[in-house]
């Protein structure tokens, strides 16, 4: 069913992976993509020349000063349910008011130029894409999400998105 879903995905995405279940995303490893024509913000794609490393320790601390939580988004621009999880948030404003006012929200590359496996060692192993890993303002692990859980059809359930966000936000803001 869920191989279903994702091949569903991919053909309304217009993505040329074909759909498989996560694991076997992981197991296989993703297609490379051709390099963009003009390079979008760090935040508006999984980019494999970004230090994760770095962009994860500036999170932590602005998500201390902030007073949030920090949300890695682990995922490629390979990735079809990627590219549906960003624009789910672009197309529902309040949706990413929420998250952007309880998270700070990191996106960390996994393809096949850079797996980002140090920094992705440090926690829980990744069934699928995109995976997302909730820290404290300390960096530590909260919570570890699969988004599948998170789904409908092909895109994304907001009632269970709410309750995701709002329930490993900590009580900040």
């Amino acid at each position: 069913m869920k191989a279903a879903r994702h091949l569903a995905a991919v053909v309304v995405v217009g993505c040329c992976v074909v759909g498989v279940t996560g694991s076997a995303q992981r197991a296989s490893g993703p297609a490379a993509s051709p390099a963009p024509q003009t390079a979008p913000k760090p935040a508006d794609k999984f980019d494999p020349a970004r230090n994760a490393d770095a962009d994860i320790q500036a999170a932590v601390a602005e998500a201390k000063k902030s007073k949030r939580r920090v949300i890695l988004d682990v995922g490629g621009e390979w990735c079809g349910w990627c590219h549906a999880l960003d624009r789910y948030f672009v197309e529902h404003k309040d949706l990413t008011d929420l998250r952007d006012r309880l998270y700070v929200w990191v996106k960390v590359n996994y393809s096949t130029e850079n797996k980002n496996e140090a920094v992705l060692s440090r926690y829980p192993k990744i069934p699928g894409y995109p995976h997302l890993f909730v820290l404290d303002q300390d960096g530590k692990l909260v919570q570890s999400q699969g988004t599948s859980e998170l789904e409908e059809g092909s895109s994304y359930n907001l009632d269970r998105m709410q309750q995701f966000l709002m329930r490993w936000s900590g009580g900040s803001k």
